[in-house]
This record gives C-alpha cells, structure tokens and sequence, in this order.
C-alpha cells in the first residue's frame, strides 16, 4: 500500500521534478512534504553526516537515528558524540531486541562469520523496521555510483521493504562531491576513513581496502556480499523502482 498523502504517480512526478536540483532543495521538500512524519537513518558516513548537517539547518528537528548493532567501531559511537556537541542534534540508537552476548549465545558464536546476511537482517533489518513506523517517509544518504542496486534507485522513491516514501538527497553525488563539502564546511567525519577505510559497517566485517580498490571492497571481504539489505531494492508492481 503507498503513501496515504502521495499517489504512485506523485512520486514518480516529485522524483522528476527533484532530480536535477540540490540535496539541500531536495530536503527542503520533504520537510516540506512529510514533517514531522520525516525520519532519517544513519551510519554516520560522510554522505550521511553532509546531510546531518544540512538539517542542522532546514530543520533541525527531523528525528535522526543509528542503527546500533552492538558491533559498530569505537570510533563511529564517539562521532555521535561529536555530532552533538557540534549541531546540538542527539542522533537516536536503535538497538536489536537481543545484545550481542545473548544473540551469540543463542546462534553458538557470531553469526555473521556464517551467515551474515541473517545477522545484517536481524540487527539491521528488523529494527529499522521498528524504527520507521509511523512515519510517511525516511531519508538515506546512498549514491548511484555505491552499488547496483543504490544505482537503480530515485530521488524520491515507493520503499516497499519498509512500505513509506524513501528520499535519496545525494543519489546524484560523486564521492568528490562529498568530500568537497565536508571539507569546505568542515563536516565531523570518522577518523577510520583517514586509516583506508572509505566505507564503514560493523568492525568484524569491515576491512580497510588497497589504494585504488573499490570504496566497498573492504565490506564483507571475500564474499559476493556489498549490502547489508536496506538498500536492496524490492520489485512491487507499479512502485517505480
């Protein structure tokens, strides 16, 4: 079922209309369109920490929240506090129903050593779904040029994994693009990415990359694995994805 306030062909048509505009024009419509029903998820990237810093100001009070899996890097849980002292902005932990001790208990160890697709579904998956209930659209920081399936994806978008809208403000960016405007705002940033780390999960599954290798190489390494689930598009007849 779509969005109750905008039709299949309204997103189609607002998708459109955005497509060649700025992320900051881009967020100034979906505030405009769906707050405060508007939420955001977070891994605390650079691209999502551009936006951070965007609704630092247009709207500051659109809930921002990270997804918690019990197995993220020191140093992303020490950039939320960074984000805080710098925007004021206190980003929301979404955590699993289990931690990890009794999670690993119950599977006899990590399961993502295995079955990492069941672990990212579990501790990912699942709880952004808690998450985003209620709400008529989230806003995620991909780009085209991530993966295959982020470069399928539109501005404005029918999300029918989580069933609301999902606005891409950065879909058209160049990883340029986004170090540019880090730099020339000094944006808060992870300091791993200065340690040949340029994209960041969870620290059992996420390895530093060779130089010239490709960005998400160091995700999931040595297996075809490149997502953790969110961002992989799901075929709903008539949803324009």
């Amino acid at each position: 079922m779509f969005n109750d306030e905008l039709t299949p062909d309204e997103i189609a048509d607002a998708s459109r209309r955005l497509d060649s505009k700025s992320p900051e024009q881009i967020l100034r419509w979906a505030v405009a369109t769906f707050f405060p029903k508007l939420t955001m998820a977070t891994a605390f990237g650079p691209e999502g920490n551009c936006i951070i810093h965007m609704l630092a100001d247009i709207e500051p009070r659109v809930r921002i929240f990270n997804l918690e899996t019990g197995y993220q890097f020191a140093e992303t849980l020490e950039l939320r506090e960074r984000i805080k002292r710098r925007y004021g902005i206190e980003v929301e932990y979404i955590r699993p129903e289990m931690t990890v001790p009794a999670y690993e208990e119950e599977h006899g160890g990590p399961l993502y050593v295995h079955r990492p697709d069941q672990c990212c579904y579990d501790r990912k998956v699942l709880p952004l779904r808690r998450a985003v209930a209620g709400y008529k659209a989230w806003i995620s920081a991909i780009r085209k040029d991530q993966t295959a399936d982020r470069g399928r994806a539109d501005i404005v978008q029918w999300d029918a994994k989580f069933e609301l809208v999902k606005v891409n403000p950065l879909l058209q960016w160049t990883k340029s693009d986004v170090w540019k405007f880090i730099t020339d705002h000094e944006v808060p940033y992870n300091p791993l990415h200065d340690q040949g780390y340029p994209s960041i999960g969870c620290w059992p599954c996420t390895r530093p990359v060779a130089s010239g290798d490709d960005d998400r190489a160091g995700r999931w390494a040595g297996s075809m694995k490149k997502e953790c689930g969110l961002h992989v598009v799901e075929h709903q007849s008539g949803s324009g994805i």
